[in-house]
């Protein structure tokens, strides 16, 4: 009884870890697709007031949020084709997140982060506004 209450802890624990961490992964894996598609619409349908950049930014943001995830560790970065917004240029956002471990992200001055999770999206900028 021992033996099988002593392997059962020491097999099970990793084991629940590794599924748990896995879930971590696949989370922010959709977050970060939703956030590189919700900030390429953002920033091709961006009106001629404020900085389109911020806005798409916020709007990476608000997508990962919604998976749960800080967007401390969320790289953005956008490129256009020809000149940025003007009728009929692409404009492609890539956003990239490090995906930190379930137990040791709530642990100060412990930053492990060992997964990168990155996705792209473009979008074209309509031609009759």
């Amino acid at each position: 009884m021992v033996e099988f209450v002593f392997l059962g802890v020491l097999l099970l624990v990793p084991l629940v870890y590794l599924i748990v961490a896995a879930g971590q992964v696949q989370g922010a894996a959709y977050a970060v697709v939703g956030a590189a598609d919700q900030a390429a619409k953002v920033y091709a349908a961006a009106g001629s007031g404020g900085s389109p950049e911020a806005e798409a930014r916020s709007a990476a943001e608000l997508a990962l949020a919604d998976f749960g995830f800080e967007a401390a560790g969320m790289d953005m970065d956008v490129t256009c084709s020809a000149a940025c917004r003007t009728p009929g240029s692409t404009v492609t956002v890539t956003v990239a997140f490090d995906v930190p471990l379930p137990v040791f992200a709530s642990i100060p001055g412990v930053d492990l982060a060992p997964v990168r999770v990155d996705s792209t999206s473009m979008q074209t900028v309509e031609r009759f506004g």
